[in-house]
């Protein structure tokens, strides 16, 4: 008998060890939690590369999945061309094939709609010319580990392929994106698209009835006629007074990820904010945020916005797979004959009022008392940050949202 005690007692101290050695709260493995890093670095190197240009106005790109688009990049590549994509994404020591299995579990963690109760559609395709033919091997990893799907097409004719293009993906958004690109420039290279729809899901809903009809400020242009929900609440703030921005962060629907905003005091240009945008100084914000009554009000919108990302992917390092002098992607087709001629990134987010239910309990509070005013009605950036694995699932800004014009009334 006492032998059978002293082997419980042996498994119950080596659980209690164990239990005392593991990482609280860790989820991902150790080369996904870097590589949830290197997207991290990503998203604002990206960010700031996009914002620089003058006919850019919102944007909207998920770091997550543009490193899964480059992690395909790297399935595909050789030598040089693939080398530049860990590079890119800070995982210069991670093995390929760690590579491949660290990016489809830091996506399969951030967007399981069951554990996360958010509604995130993704979807890439892979589209080549007429004149090659794609490897079975690739293709059978490229599904497993991005899920992506790979269409032949005629680039040479360009309307049917232009149409070919936005009917995949106005189909994978049910409809949300209804146009991705109006032109395929260059007829004899490979095409990435990613397409998804986001719709956030509050920890705490607004009241569908507390929405009314705003006017949200376009700088040096007029004014956009649109919803504003409106509802107080608890919530991580911060006033930075010596920039003169409000930072306000809200929780998603099992906390798990949040929604950061980034606002300036007042109706300006985002250029002065955007120069000191950097995770280090997002950081400091986050460090900064505490419990804080705020009347929050924001737009109730949907944003569609297309990128073109070769360009800003290419200045920040990817040169061999966009040239078609130097491109190694054998391990697409079985030769040197093909390079990266376009990336697409299609997104639509929603901002809407819906939510878990919200918790009466402290209205009528003295934790409600004289709340900080948080009026989203003039531009702003906004980060969805996940808690879990510390990555960045989208980083954008509203400049100019749909709505009406709104007439000046004297």
């Amino acid at each position: 008998m006492w032998l059978t005690n002293l082997a419980l007692l042996v498994l119950l101290a080596a659980a209690a060890s164990a239990a005392t050695s593991a990482t609280p709260g860790k989820v991902l493995s150790n080369h996904a939690s870097i590589l949830a890093d290197g997207s991290t670095n990503l998203a604002f190197r990206l960010y700031q590369n996009m914002a620089k240009e003058k006919s850019v106005e919102n944007i909207l790109i998920s770091p997550v999945v543009v490193a899964c688009s480059l992690g395909l990049v790297a399935l595909g590549g050789k030598g040089s061309t693939a080398s530049q994509v860990k590079t890119l994404l800070s995982a210069s020591k991670v093995k390929y094939e760690q590579l491949h299995s660290g990016l489809a579990e830091l996506l399969n963690e951030v967007s399981d709609p069951k554990t996360r109760n958010v509604t995130w559609k993704i979807s890439n395709h892979l589209y080549g010319p007429s004149s090659i033919t794609f490897m079975n091997g690739f293709i059978k990893s490229s599904k497993t580990h991005y899920h992506c799907d790979h269409s032949r097409i005629n680039f040479s004719d360009k309307k049917n392929a232009v149409n070919s293009i936005n009917e995949w993906v106005a189909k994978s958004t049910e409809g949300k994106l209804p146009e991705v690109t109006k032109d395929v420039e260059k007829t004899d290279g490979a095409i990435i698209i990613n397409a998804m729809f986001f719709k956030p899901h509050w920890d705490e809903e607004f009241h569908h009835k507390m929405v009314d009809n705003r006017g949200f400020f376009v700088p040096g242009s007029h004014t956009v006629s649109l919803q504003m929900m409106h509802r107080t609440g608890l919530f991580e703030f911060c006033d930075d007074a010596a920039n003169k921005v409000y930072i306000l962060s809200m929780p998603l629907a099992h906390k798990k990820s949040s929604v950061v905003f980034i606002m300036p005091y007042h109706l300006e240009p985002l250029e002065r904010l955007e120069k000191i945008l950097s995770r280090k100084q997002l950081d400091t914000w986050m460090g900064k945020l505490k419990p804080t009554a705020v009347a929050v009000s924001l737009p109730k919108v949907s944003m569609e916005v297309n990128h073109s990302l070769q360009k800003p992917l290419q200045e920040l390092g990817l040169t061999e797979a966009v040239d078609k002098s130097k491109a190694d992607l054998s391990y697409i087709s079985g030769k040197k004959d093909l390079y990266l001629s376009s990336v697409f990134h299609a997104a639509a987010i929603e901002w809407d009022t819906n939510g878990n239910e919200i918790d009466t309990s402290i209205f009528g509070t003295d934790k409600l008392k004289t709340p900080k005013l948080f009026y989203a009605d003039h531009p702003f950036i906004f980060l969805i940050k996940d808690q879990r694995t510390n990555s960045v699932l989208f980083i954008g800004r509203l400049v100019r949202p749909k709505g009406e014009k709104m007439r000046d009334e004297l």
